[in-house]
């Protein structure tokens, strides 16, 4: 996938493509179906498949005081775009200046004359150019005027909300709230795979080692960290691609995965995320714990840590020994379910 960061790095003449707009915060499976109908189309039509996206997400820069928490980091949604098979990405900086252009301008500068669009694939929902002013009908109408097509696609997905409470279609909005009450088995669902953070690893107060569990502590996090508790899941390290594979049961995955762009180690671990109430920490910490392993070496490393499911709520123990049982029980049941 090529990937252009400023609208002059597009070759002269690129195109003809077919073109998608989006944030596409957590690459769930709503945008995978976008992204993989604009693939079908160019394919169909001897196009180049291209998306636009955003970055640092519009909501930081119009409302930063009520933005959301981003599901993932840029690196890691940008290696789940690649993976969709897309030709090219056009990362936008977004900005005040760059929000103030016009419908007309936006389309004109970046979809004809940049990338030379032949067709453009948007929801029905779709708004752009100064305060939103856009609509689909706007891009219908200046496709006429400009000679390209608008494929306007539904909503898609449905899943059952927790609780019963009806249905939902596929977002980034039900995968934040999903993380945010811990279910990570659901948000794998929306997602179409584990959800993932990813961080380095730094120096802790060295108490799961006392205890026999060392742990990773990672810093400098980007991802969104779920609710509090304990997960099974993996962890991943190496210098393979950066993000988790789009499909396939967690616990067929092989040890080491190449990618062409080096190896990846993939390790089952038990994860922590919570403040130690027994030790009456006050910093949220997110730690693992690789499964039998007491000889790696992690520090300083980025890793990347998936969540597969839920063991437990965080909990205060009263004192080290009925913690170190419940850790062995953390232990067994996230082997079970990882089967490791």
């Amino acid at each position: 996938m090529q990937l252009w960061t400023d609208l002059e790095q597009v070759p002269p003449g690129f195109g003809p493509s077919v073109v998608t707009i989006g944030n596409f915060d957590g690459v769930h499976r709503g945008h995978q179906a976008v992204l993989d109908r604009i693939l079908r189309l160019a394919r169909s039509d001897a196009a180049s498949a291209v998306a636009v996206t955003f970055e640092p997400h519009p909501s930081a820069v119009h409302r930063p005081e009520s933005a959301p928490e981003l599901i993932t980091g840029l690196e890691d949604r940008l290696a789940l775009m690649e993976r969709t098979g897309l030709d090219a990405t056009l990362l936008v900086n977004y900005t005040l200046d760059f929000a103030a252009q016009t419908p007309e301008e936006f389309v004109s500068r970046y979809l004809v004359d940049g990338l030379g669009a032949r067709t453009v694939v948007v929801g029905h929902d779709v708004r752009f150019g100064k305060q939103n002013a856009g609509t689909l009908a706007t891009m219908v109408e200046l496709g006429g005027q400009h000679g390209f097509e608008v494929v306007a696609i539904d909503d898609v997905g449905d899943f059952a909300q927790p609780e019963g409470d009806g249905h939902q279609r596929w977002s980034s909005t039900a995968v934040r709230a999903l993380l945010a009450e811990g279910d990570v088995d659901q948000a794998a669902d929306v997602l179409g795979r584990p959800h993932l953070v990813r961080g380095t690893v730094v120096h802790g107060d060295a108490r799961g080692r006392e205890m026999g569990f060392p742990t990773a502590n990672l810093g400098d996090i980007t991802g969104l960290v779920p609710a509090d508790g304990v997960y099974a899941g993996w962890l991943r390290r190496g210098t393979a691609a950066t993000c988790a594979s789009l499909a396939g049961p967690e616990g067929d995955r092989a040890a080491v995965s190449g990618t062409g762009m080096g190896q990846e180690e993939i390790l089952p671990a038990a994860i922590s995320v919570g403040t130690n109430p027994t030790f009456d920490g006050v910093e949220r910490r997110v730690e693992a714990y690789v499964l039998d392993r007491t000889d790696l070496d992690l520090y300083d490393q980025t890793v990347a840590l998936e969540f597969v499911a839920h063991l437990r709520p965080t909990l205060r123990f009263d004192g080290m020994e009925p913690l170190i049982a419940q850790m062995n029980d953390d232990v067994a049941r996230a082997r079970k379910i990882l089967r490791a």
